[in-house]
């Protein structure tokens, strides 16, 4: 399912095949958490601002408008009119997230909905029949993400009930995929590697889960709270433990400068709400650095957003007109913003592509180190 393609250091080329097309890796995952890009893009935007994966998440989608309605209409491909390739992020982190609101036993964690407060029980079985329910690609495994700093011996206690979870979510994601009735009966799972920021534990819980021999995995449990430098200590000390003939995915992150440094450290997909989140509020993301489009200098300003860019918002709109949408509170101000963002890191993660398979990331990568002002 997984092929390498080229190589520079360690930074690598791939293709990974999934029932709904070939994903070419490196790869951002275009995240619409509840079957939607925030910022009013639909499946058809998506495809052109280059998405080639998006992401949504089980938690949100179990909550509303409820994953079996999902499924009798024909799955979230449908229901989000998107043909590509989705991953579902198993809800973990969107619980874990909710602190006081919740009890984690062995069986699985009881939560507060967000919506409406009523309570809700989720284990690692019911996360996978969730993902089968909506029809991913990819699903990812059931865990705990815990947060940074943690006392060492919760973290090891924590690893070691996320294992046992990996394993039960292997086993309820066969069973789901081989039912006579399953929606996507090739749906991957992606096990993923926790253990804070302490070295020794990620490396035992990254080699008993690549045991498994799962079609993927990630790195779980980063930009919580860390350091940039902590995170990339933790990328490199994992990615030497994880099977080279697999994907590997560092979930959640991040800015344009922690993924061309993540690529060069190994890692294969991203994903992170940054892109769309900082659009919705005036940042846009250029090859020159970000910029604040709410600031006065730009008033006047009839250059496009970046002069590189061949983006439909570039191609068509000034500086002073979005900042007066933006100032206008129009609804449009966010669509062409987002459009933007996300049409910058899709083409950022193609040149990174190119670059490798050309042997010159590593130019692409300083260039890119020098010029970028990312705030």
């Amino acid at each position: 399912m997984f092929k390498l393609i080229a190589k520079q250091g360690r930074a690598r080329v791939g293709e990974y095949v999934t029932g709904h097309g070939v994903i070419r890796t490196p790869v951002f995952m275009n995240v619409a958490t509840q079957g939607a890009i925030k910022g009013a893009l639909s499946g058809v935007d998506l495809s052109n601002v280059g998405c080639q994966v998006a992401l949504s998440n089980t938690y949100h989608l179990h909550i509303r408008p409820g994953d079996e309605l999902i499924r009798e209409l024909g799955g979230l491909h449908k229901f989000m009119a998107w043909n590509g390739p989705i991953l579902t992020d198993s809800g973990g982190f969107q619980i874990f997230s909710l602190s006081g609101l919740r009890k984690i036993t062995e069986d699985g964690v009881t939560f507060a909905s967000h919506v409406d407060g009523h309570k809700i029980f989720m284990s690692p079985e019911d996360s996978m029949r969730i993902q089968a329910n909506l029809g991913a690609d990819i699903a990812m495994a059931f865990d705990e993400c815990v947060g940074i700093p943690s006392p060492r011996d919760y973290v090891e206690q924590s690893c070691e009930r996320t294992y046992r979870w990996l394993v039960r979510c292997a086993q309820e994601n066969k069973r789901q995929n081989n039912a006579p009735n399953a929606l996507n009966p090739d749906q991957a799972l992606f096990g993923i590697n926790q253990g804070g920021v302490y070295g020794d534990i990620r490396i035992s819980h990254m080699k008993r889960i690549a045991e498994l021999e799962l079609p993927g995995y990630a790195i779980g449990g980063l930009a919580v709270g860390e350091t940039a430098e902590e995170m990339y200590d933790v990328i490199e000390t994992v990615v030497e433990h994880m099977p080279e003939d697999r994907p590997r995915y560092l979930m959640g992150v991040g800015t344009p400068l922690n993924i061309i440094e993540s690529v060069a450290r190994g890692v294969d997909f991203f994903d992170c709400v940054l892109p769309a989140r900082n659009g919705r509020h005036g940042r846009f993301y250029t090859w020159g650095g970000s910029i604040n489009i709410n600031n006065e200098r730009y008033k006047e300003d009839g250059s496009p957003i970046d002069y590189e860019c061949q983006c439909p918002t570039c191609r068509g709109f000034s500086r002073a007109y979005i900042r007066h949408l933006f100032k206008s509170g129009e609804m449009l101000a966010m669509r062409l913003a987002v459009t933007h963002n996300l049409f910058f890191y899709n083409d950022l993660m193609s040149q990174i592509r190119n670059a490798i398979a050309q042997g010159s990331f590593d130019e692409l990568k300083k260039r890119c180190t020098h010029q970028w002002v990312i705030t």
